[in-house]
C-alpha cells in the first residue's frame, strides 16, 4: 500500500533518482517525446499559463517544461530531497519556487492564484485521505478559469483483485476522485481513464475547475485502454525529432522556450 509514509521513505530515503525521473519515461522514448507526444496535446488550450502550481515535481522532469510557460511556478513536494534538487536545477529560474509540505497540506500555495495545477505521474502512489486532503485545497488555489490537471489512481475500481501494480494507490479510483471534487464545489472537464504497462485501466487523467469557472460543463469520461499503445507510436515517430534539440537542453537546469524551435 502507497501510505504517506511508503511515500515519504520511498522517494526521500531509497530512490537514488540516478536518472532524475527520465527512466519513468522511457516507454515514450524519453520525457521529450512524452511531454510534446502526449502530455502537452492534453493541456495545450491551457498554454502558456500566467501562474502554475506544479504538486511533486520530483526532480523536475515536468518542470522543466512547465517553467518556461509560465511568469509564476510554485512547485510542493514531500521530500526535501526533491525539493531541494529542484532548487539547485532550476536556481536561475527567478520566477520559480519550491516548498516542501507533509503530504498533506498546500499552505505555501496562495488562494485563488493559479491558472493551471498540474500533476503527472507522482499522485498515482497517493492513497484516498491525501487526495481528500488535496482536492478541496486545489479547488481554493485555482484562480478564476483555472483548471486542475492530475494524475491518480483508479486501482479502487478492481476491488482489490490486481494487488498494487505498479505501486499505485488501492483506494482510489476515478470515482472516488469525482466525488470529492464534485463535493467540494468542483466540477470535472475530462476524466480519461487509461492503462499503464498493462492492459488494465488502472490510471486515470483528471482534469477539473470550479464549478463557478465552469457553470455549464458537461463532463466528459474517456475510456483510453490505448495509452501505451500511444507511447509505443510516440516512440516510434516523435522520440528522434525530440532527440534533434537536446543539444540546446538543460545545461544549468532552464529549458530555453520549449516551444521554440530548435
Amino acid at each position: 500500500m502507497a501510505d504517506l509514509d511508503w511515500n515519504k521513505s520511498t522517494w526521500e530515503t531509497h530512490y537514488n533518482w540516478a536518472e532524475a525521473g527520465e527512466e519513468w519515461s522511457t516507454a515514450w522514448g524519453g520525457s521529450e517525446a512524452h511531454w510534446f507526444g502526449s502530455i502537452y496535446p492534453r493541456l495545450h488550450r491551457f498554454l502558456p499559463a500566467p501562474r502554475i502550481l506544479e504538486i511533486a515535481p520530483g526532480f523536475g522532469r515536468w518542470t522543466k517544461f512547465l517553467i518556461p510557460l509560465c511568469s509564476e511556478f510554485v512547485g510542493i513536494d514531500l521530500s526535501e530531497k526533491c525539493t531541494d534538487a529542484c532548487r539547485n536545477r532550476f536556481a536561475s529560474a527567478t520566477h520559480a519556487r519550491f516548498f516542501t509540505n507533509d503530504g498533506y497540506s498546500l499552505e505555501a500555495a496562495p488562494e485563488r492564484t493559479f491558472d493551471l495545477i498540474f500533476s503527472f505521474d507522482s499522485l498515482v502512489h497517493a492513497e484516498y485521505p491525501v487526495l481528500k486532503s488535496y482536492i478541496p485545497q486545489l479547488l481554493t488555489k485555482l484562480s478564476p478559469g483555472g483548471v486542475a490537471f492530475i494524475h491518480h489512481s483508479n486501482l479502487l475500481a478492481f476491488n482489490n483483485t490486481l494487488g498494487a501494480p505498479h505501486s499505485r494507490g488501492v483506494s482510489v479510483s476515478a470515482d472516488a476522485v469525482a466525488d470529492l471534487i464534485y463535493r467540494d464545489g468542483g466540477t470535472i472537464l475530462i476524466q480519461e481513464i487509461v492503462n499503464w504497462s498493462e492492459e488494465h485501466l488502472i490510471d486515470c487523467l483528471t482534469l477539473f475547475a470550479r464549478h463557478d469557472s465552469y457553470p455549464s460543463a458537461k463532463p466528459v469520461r474517456l475510456i483510453n485502454p490505448l495509452f501505451m499503445a500511444e507511447a509505443k507510436l510516440i516512440r516510434s515517430f516523435q522520440s528522434p525529432y525530440s532527440a534533434l534539440s537536446r543539444g540546446r537542453a538543460d545545461v544549468d537546469g532552464a529549458l530555453a522556450d520549449p516551444l521554440a524551435a530548435a
